[in-house]
């Protein structure tokens, strides 16, 4: 019993290292620790990012770890959030970046600004930012050397969330997932949403085509009165208030369409595009 317990305390041990190893601020020449590391879970993620606790936990965050580097006076903040999934871990990335500003190739994608860069992999959601109260300081080589070293220890996927994929690109500024309310609707519990020059399109994935078919009987009963549109297995179209013109279509479990425009037709016609996309 004794043998077991012994070998039981350092397997964990060990699990909860190889979790930890992607914190060395080592991994940059010249960076050392301060402090000790940290972790937070959802019951207490509030004592460390206070108010923007909630938006972490609309992304099923479960955990978090995170350590503070010091170079000089120049000190990082590197915190690595575990969203439960990949498809939250970017929504979770795209919610937080700049819409102005490109994406780069780490992981599922990154932005790198002078003071920051964020980035999701897999799961991971990784916030590397200064602390120091600078306004002016360039860190963009640290940041590039440190995430160049965690990015391989984190497990999972480094591509995007293919339904990102299905979204036209021309004249597209963003798109992010929605956790919940689509379109401030309750109706559409969680989804895609991308915004354009003009207007915006969502795309919903239910669990199956029967209970797709149910939210879009819903959303008739919810927007009505509506009108008929001819587009992959069932679609609707109107003008409503704070969504001007609609077209919502289901293309099997997927429900999808575009908002904002117009009118309903100029709607149906993006919407048209849309549902040649979508597989």
């Amino acid at each position: 019993m004794k043998f077991f317990f012994c070998f039981w305390i350092c397997f964990v041990g060990a699990i909860t290292a190889g979790a930890q190893n992607y914190l060395d601020c080592h991994f940059a020449p010249g960076w050392e620790q301060s402090g000790l590391k940290r972790q937070y879970t959802p019951d207490n993620l509030f004592d460390y990012r206070d108010g923007a606790a909630e938006g972490y936990l609309a992304f099923s965050f479960t955990g978090m770890q995170g350590i503070d580097c010091k170079s000089g006076t120049t000190m990082l903040s590197i915190d690595v959030s575990d969203m439960t999934d990949a498809e939250s871990a970017y929504g979770m990335f795209a919610t937080n970046r700049d819409p102005q500003q490109p994406i780069v190739k780490i992981g599922m994608g990154a932005q790198l600004l002078p003071q920051s860069l964020l980035f999701a992999k897999g799961k991971y959601f990784v916030e590397i930012v200064e602390t120091d109260g600078s306004t002016d300081s360039n860190q963009t080589a640290a940041l590039q050397t440190l995430a160049a070293k965690i990015e391989p220890l984190l497990e999972g996927r480094n591509t995007p969330p293919e339904t990102l994929s299905w979204f036209p690109t021309e004249n597209q500024i963003s798109a992010r997932l929605v956790p919940e309310s689509v379109l401030g609707l309750k109706i559409l519990k969680r989804g895609y949403v991308a915004t354009y020059n003009h207007g915006q399109a969502f795309i919903v994935i239910e669990q199956s085509p029967e209970s797709a078919a149910e939210v879009m009987k819903k959303l008739r009963d919810r927007l009505g009165p509506t009108s008929t549109a001819a587009i992959a297995d069932e679609a609707f179209q109107l003008k409503a208030p704070y969504l001007d013109g609609i077209c919502i279509f289901r293309k099997g479990r997927t429900i999808a369409g575009y908002t904002n425009l117009p009118d309903s037709q100029s709607a149906t016609t993006q919407a048209l595009i849309l549902a040649a996309r979508i597989p």
